[in-house]
């Protein structure tokens, strides 16, 4: 846009933060008093949020910024806020002329850890600088480093996917069992269940423990759950040669080191025959 703002001695300037959770679900905020809608998103007014200042710069470092807010806003509660679903969301700030609409977006990045105190939350953001920061070189490991299904597993996700819906729950337990053209239950361990509609829907759980009582899940099931809710199955891998090679015949593809010695090495000692 051509719109150079903060140019003239009066100006009708708002902040604005719009998220991107993983679920698909876009949120828009503003600091103005009323609501605002532009970039076909409607910012809802919430001044008890408050943006950081940002700081941009041409090193490598990331840039710094972070959110801050009350939980009493509709949109942000902490049930959601437990649950993961803004775990991961893509964030974007910048300015907005509350009278033409035209915006300028002065940082994105994505969330990173959510802290809650009290009625109130904040949020780190990490900018895309954060990604330099990985460690390139792979580290060695006695279990398969890649992702299951992923480019380095080289293994079909839709193979092992499957539709299933839930049959019972059991929220003691916190396991759910599963109605459809199911795998083995012992396929699942380490797999994940990503729900398509009911009151997580959006969400991935993963599989902790699976038997004839069902799949039992990381994530805390909400209590409205019920028989009928559809959800994905994807299959999981426990990272072991032996099951890369016996199970999925794909060990050519494994990525680890299950007979490099390891840091213990160190401390053997002989010992007498």
């Amino acid at each position: 846009m051509s719109r150079a703002f903060f140019t003239r001695e009066l100006e009708c300037v708002a902040t604005f933060w719009r998220i991107y959770r993983r679920d698909g679900v876009a949120l828009g905020f503003t600091g103005h008093d009323r609501d605002l809608t532009f970039d076909g998103i409607r910012h809802r007014a919430a001044p008890g949020m408050l943006p950081s200042a940002i700081q941009r710069t041409a090193a490598l470092t990331g840039d710094s910024a972070a959110m801050q807010g009350a939980l009493a806003h509709d949109a942000i509660s902490a049930t959601d806020l437990a649950a993961g679903r803004f775990d991961g969301a893509r964030v974007e700030a910048g300015a907005v002329d509350w009278e033409s609409g035209e915006s300028m977006v002065l940082y994105s990045g994505t969330i990173g850890s959510v802290s809650q105190d009290g009625a109130a939350f904040s949020a780190d953001l990490l900018s895309a600088k954060a990604v330099l920061d990985r460690d390139v070189v792979p580290r060695t490991s006695p279990t398969c480093r890649a992702a299951f299904c992923g480019p380095q597993c080289g293994l079909s996700a839709a193979r092992f996917t499957h539709e299933a819906r839930v049959d019972r729950v059991d929220f003691a337990a916190n396991a759910v069992t599963f109605s459809g053209a199911l795998p083995a239950s012992d396929a699942m361990l380490c797999g994940t269940v990503r729900w398509i509609d009911g009151p997580q829907a959006g969400l991935a759980m993963e599989v902790v423990a699976a038997g004839e009582a069902g799949l039992t899940l990381a994530t805390p099931l909400d209590l409205a759950l019920s028989p009928g809710t559809a959800a994905v199955l994807i299959e999981g891998c426990d990272g072991r040669l032996a099951t890369c090679h016996q199970r999925f015949a794909n060990a050519r593809n494994f990525r680890g080191e299950p007979f490099l010695p390891g840091n213990d090495l160190l401390t053997r000692h002989a010992v007498p025959l």
